[in-house]
């Protein structure tokens, strides 16, 4: 056995990383220490200049960063966004599904019931969500098909575990990406090779302009009743922060994980294993 260090437990230098959703908050952040840590990081994201700003950053710290205009729901600049990340990189190591999100218009409400939700409005959610990782999934992986090598890395949700409230049609499509990436893992390294690796996230309750809506009163910034309500069924007593997802994912690119496969791994503060008693 060759002698055990942290680099070669937990290094990531020097592989290349799609980042889809990498101009986002969370996604964002997750991108800038993935480039502290070594990695070549492609920031992918239908807004560019969200995406020049985190892969300017990452260049400002000594990293190696490209951005790259990329619609997750159209196979054509997928495509494209692969062709210059590959031009730019080389064929990336690691494709990370960030991009995903829920919308008001999707929520029920004291203004909005269930039965009144736009049809519109869920196929968004579920198109962004399910769609979104299905489709970087299908062009990066037949790459990593090719290679015999690769790994594909989700964004689930707590509300994949157990539906929540209110979001019928994100807990839904999040139990989708769940699925999905269980199904990929077995399909890429039965068909093609085990060393191709599929594996999801599942953030619990982070603040994003996205849900701070429903988690805090938009007048005053004090937490909603349904705020107070998941951070009371939270042990660690707080909303994530972005630097949380970090260990969880470098840990999954790392070589410590190349016997998982086919997980999702819950980063929530203990709210998946406690049930209010």
């Amino acid at each position: 056995m060759s002698r055990v260090t942290l680099e070669s437990l937990f290094g990531i230098k020097d592989m290349t990383v799609a980042l889809t959703g990498g101009g986002g908050v969370l996604c964002g952040e997750l991108g800038k220490a993935l480039g502290a840590l070594g990695a070549k990081v492609a920031v992918l994201d239908l807004m560019v200049k969200a995406a020049e700003e985190i892969a300017r950053a990452i260049r400002d710290d000594g990293g190696q960063a490209v951005a790259v205009e990329c619609n997750v729901l159209k196979r054509d600049s997928v495509e494209a966004a692969a062709g210059k990340v590959a031009a730019e990189f080389g064929p990336p190591d690691v494709l990370i599904n960030g991009a995903g999100g829920n919308k008001k218009d999707a929520t029920t409400s004291a203004d909005q019931s269930f039965f009144d939700i736009p049809q519109e409005s869920v196929r968004w959610v579920f198109e962004l969500n399910c769609l979104g990782t299905i489709g970087p999934s299908q062009v990066f992986g037949r790459g990593m098909a090719k290679a015999g090598r690769g790994q594909i890395i989700n964004v689930s949700s707590m509300s994949a575990f157990a539906p929540l409230t209110r979001v019928p049609a994100y807990s839904a499509a999040k139990a989708a990406v769940s699925n999905f990436t269980q199904w990929l893992a077995v399909h890429m390294a039965q068909e093609y090779n085990p060393a191709i690796r599929v594996n999801a996230i599942a953030p619990g309750f982070f603040l994003t302009e996205q849900n701070r809506f429903l988690l805090t009163d938009q007048k005053t910034g004090e937490l909603t009743p349904r705020g107070k309500t998941i951070i009371a069924h939270t042990p660690a007593g707080k909303f994530g922060a972005p630097a949380d997802l970090i260990g969880a994912t470098t840990w999954l690119m790392s070589p410590s994980a190349a016997f998982v496969t086919g997980i999702v791994l819950p980063i929530d503060g203990g709210f998946n294993a406690f049930h209010g008693v």
